[in-house]
């Protein structure tokens, strides 16, 4: 049986864009900013993105494109007889069960949290009523278990269709999709009155809050952003490149998702901190 192809070059970045997107970028990013000094962190973020994200990211599509295998063979078929490559391809494999069972629960709060919204359990409420959602929702076990479930199985459906048929079509969609309301909730928030000691705190690289926080602290936080935010180390990004054809530079490649990841994650920023400060 001859190996399933994507239909388009978009759906590719699209494709790898979102395993690389998530709440690292819109949940765990502004988080970092905020803990780190605000925009001295952005600096050192974008810079380690550049100076280690990259390069790492275009490594890890050469292994997928040269062996057009998944992570643990890959490896395998790669690596010079009597080395230990392989080992780092069962590690990755282990990493992506892990992240599986990470994000699926997530994503089973978030339906969770989208069936409260729509019932519109949050009209009206306080900002203590609205904390106080999240541990009565941990507090149910079953309602949980059943939300990631669902996410399961709805994960497993989409692909049931094929890469072109389910995980290529549904991904062009809703990331087409969430990119466009990010920019109007980040629109939106710039416009709020009050907003703008929130993009200087984001936009604006302060020295001393940067020395409050740590310089080294700060450095080091970066740096695994970095890492967390593409989606590095598990090999994912190899799975990706082995779907990138010969006729691609995987160094343009790997610079078109990363521009599409920091996006999200700065977009992120400008809907957040100028909510916040307003």
């Amino acid at each position: 049986m001859p190996r399933e192809r994507l239909g388009s070059r978009l759906g590719f970045i699209l494709l790898s864009a979102g395993c690389a997107i998530g709440v690292g970028n819109v949940w765990k990013f502004p988080w970092m900013v905020g803990q780190y000094g605000g925009g001295a962190f952005v600096v050192c973020y974008v810079l380690f993105l550049l100076i280690l994200g990259l390069p790492i990211m275009t490594m890890e599509f050469a292994i997928g494109r040269a062996s057009q295998k998944s992570p643990v063979r890959a490896y395998q078929a790669l690596e010079k007889p009597g080395s230990k490559w392989h080992i780092h391809g069962y590690l990755a494999m282990i990493g992506n069960y892990l992240l599986m069972m990470f994000y699926t629960t997530v994503c089973g709060w978030m339906l969770y949290y989208f069936y409260l919204t729509v019932s519109g359990r949050f009209v009206g409420a306080t900002g203590e009523q609205v904390q106080a959602a999240f541990p009565e929702m941990l507090g149910k076990p079953v309602v949980m278990t059943v939300c990631m479930v669902a996410v399961v199985v709805i994960g497993f459906m989409i692909n049931s269709f094929g890469l072109q048929g389910g995980l290529e079509r549904v991904t062009k969609v809703m990331m087409i999709i969430l990119l466009a309301i990010m920019v109007v909730l980040a629109i939106n928030s710039i416009m709020t009155e009050g907003s703008g000691e929130g993009l200087r705190f984001y936009l604006i690289p302060d020295l001393g809050r940067m020395q409050e926080c740590g310089i080294a602290n700060v450095i080091v936080a970066a740096m695994n952003q970095a890492f967390f935010t593409l989606s590095l180390g598990i090999g994912a990004m190899a799975i990706f490149g082995s779907y990138i054809g010969k006729g691609r530079a995987l160094l343009g490649e790997a610079v078109n998702v990363a521009i599409l990841d920091t996006f999200v994650a700065f977009t992120a920023g400008l809907i957040i901190f100028p909510a916040c400060f307003a």
